[in-house]
């Protein structure tokens, strides 16, 4: 799943790569169905089609280890929202530094990427604190690693970061120097559908 083709400055997937994935997110639907109470497959797939951008997006939470769920739907819109919903944050985005403005301030041992940076790039959002406790709702996530959240932004014009994790049947919000990263923090994306 990982080949793309970059058609009229567009990402998308084959119709081959397209098919997988609907695979894999079908049976993860349909195996966690306490994440979505109600919705139907057969409409998200309709939505799923109709966007091959957002296809694209969620094949890249899922290469990088994400494992993309739906895990509600806004009334007022319609979308579908997905969140990453692997048990531990996603191994491909692990070992980055909060920001661009956090990368660029180190002077020795930098990461290789930011969380902001690769969101964008994957076209997701990080999880804000508020989704992290709604995701947490859902089953124990982050018992060994933990995840960068959206920062406010009074917070990162100090520096700092937020990240949050589950230890001891609690979720705790931390803070770190954004420039920080280790082996075992990374982020979790948001994307609508």
């Amino acid at each position: 799943m990982t080949k793309i083709n970059k058609i009229s400055n567009k990402m998308e997937l084959s119709p081959e790569q397209r098919e997988v994935l609907f695979r894999v997110l079908k049976a993860r639907f349909e195996k966690n169905m306490n994440r979505h109470k109600g919705l139907e497959w057969a409409e998200v797939r309709v939505k799923l089609e109709a966007d091959t951008e957002k296809q694209w997006s969620l094949n890249e939470m899922e290469i990088t280890g994400g494992e993309p769920d739906v895990v509600g739907q806004d009334t007022k819109t319609g979308e579908y929202i997905y969140y990453d919903c692997s048990a531990e944050s996603p191994k491909g985005r692990r070992s980055v530094c909060y920001d661009r403005e956090a990368l660029e301030s180190r002077k020795n041992h930098k990461p290789e990427n930011n969380a902001i940076d690769m969101a964008a790039d994957m076209g997701i959002e990080l999880l804000t604190e508020e989704q992290y406790r709604e995701l947490q709702k859902l089953g124990n996530f982050d018992m060994k690693t933990s995840s960068w959240v959206q920062t406010p932004d009074n917070i990162r014009k100090l520096g700092g970061a937020i990240f949050c994790d589950r230890r001891y049947g609690t979720i705790f919000v931390y803070h770190n120097g954004a420039e920080s990263y280790y082996a075992a923090r990374g982020f979790r994306g948001s994307l609508r559908v």
